[in-house]
C-alpha cells in the first residue's frame, strides 16, 4: 500500500516553458474553432453535470441520476426541498465546476503531482459513471476513462505530463465559453429554464447577476491556473 502511495505522490519533472505555452495555444485553438469545440465541449459538460452532482452530495440532496446527451448537454437529477441553500449550491456548482477543477488540476499539475492527478479523474468518472442513467453518458465516461487509464499506465512520463497541460488549460479555457454561451441564449430569449433563471427565481437575485458570477468565477481561475502553470518560469515570486 505504501508502494503504491509513494506511485501515486512522486513528482515529475516540469516540461520546458515551450511546451506548457505551445499546450495553452492549442486549448484555445481547440475552444475558439467551432468544429473542435463542438465535439469536445463535452468534456466540459462532464465536468459541469459533476459538479452538480457533488454540490448535491455535500448538501445533503438525495441525487437521482446524470444524463449525458450526444448534443453535448446534460442534466443531473436530485431530490430534496425544492428552494433553500442546498438546492441554490446545487443549481450554482456547474458553470463554475470546470473551471474550478482546471484551479485544481493545475496546482497539482504545477507541483509534478502529474500521476496523481491522472488516478484522482479516474476515481471521478467511476463515481459519476455508478450514478449515469443513460446509453450515451456511460459511454462517453468509458471511453474518457479509458483514454486516461491508457495515458496514466502505458504513456511515458513526458507525454502524460504534456497532455495534463494542455487538459488543464482546457478546462481553464473551456470553462469560460460555455458562461459566455448561456449569456447569448438568454439574450435571445432560448434558455428560459438555464441554471442562473433557476437561480434567480430560487433567490430573486437577477440571471444576469448570476451569469456574472460565473464569469468572474471562472476568469479568475483562469488567471490564477495560468499563473500557477508559468510560476516556475516568472522571474520574480509574488
Amino acid at each position: 500500500m505504501k508502494a503504491v502511495w509513494n506511485e501515486l505522490t512522486a513528482t515529475q519533472v516540469a516540461p520546458p516553458l515551450w511546451l506548457v505555452a505551445l499546450s495553452g495555444l492549442a486549448a484555445l485553438a481547440l475552444v475558439s474553432y467551432p468544429p473542435s469545440w463542438h465535439v469536445l465541449r463535452g468534456l466540459i459538460t462532464i465536468a459541469h453535470e459533476g459538479g452538480h452532482a457533488l454540490a448535491a452530495v455535500l448538501t445533503r440532496r438525495k441525487l437521482r441520476g446524470i444524463r449525458l446527451h450526444s448534443d453535448t448537454s446534460g442534466v443531473t437529477l436530485t431530490r430534496g426541498n425544492p428552494t433553500g441553500p442546498g438546492m441554490v449550491a446545487t443549481a450554482a456548482a456547474g458553470y463554475v465546476a470546470p473551471s474550478l477543477i482546471g484551479l485544481g488540476a493545475s496546482w497539482l499539475v504545477a507541483a509534478g503531482r502529474i500521476t496523481l492527478l491522472l488516478w484522482a479523474v479516474l476515481v471521478l468518472l467511476v463515481c459519476m459513471l455508478l450514478m449515469i442513467r443513460n446509453f450515451f453518458g456511460a459511454v462517453a465516461l468509458l471511453a474518457v476513462g479509458g483514454a486516461v487509464f491508457a495515458l496514466s499506465w502505458f504513456a511515458p512520463p513526458n507525454v502524460q505530463g504534456a497532455c495534463a497541460y494542455a487538459a488543464v488549460w482546457f478546462l481553464l479555457l473551456g470553462g469560460v465559453r460555455p458562461i459566455l454561451e448561456l449569456q447569448t441564449k438568454r439574450r435571445h430569449g432560448r434558455a428560459p429554464d438555464s441554471d442562473a433563471d433557476q437561480l434567480a427565481r430560487l433567490t430573486r437575485v437577477p440571471g444576469a447577476l448570476w451569469v456574472l458570477l460565473f464569469l468572474l468565477v471562472s476568469t479568475a481561475s483562469l488567471a490564477a491556473g495560468a499563473y500557477l502553470l508559468s510560476a516556475r518560469w516568472l522571474p520574480f515570486e509574488v
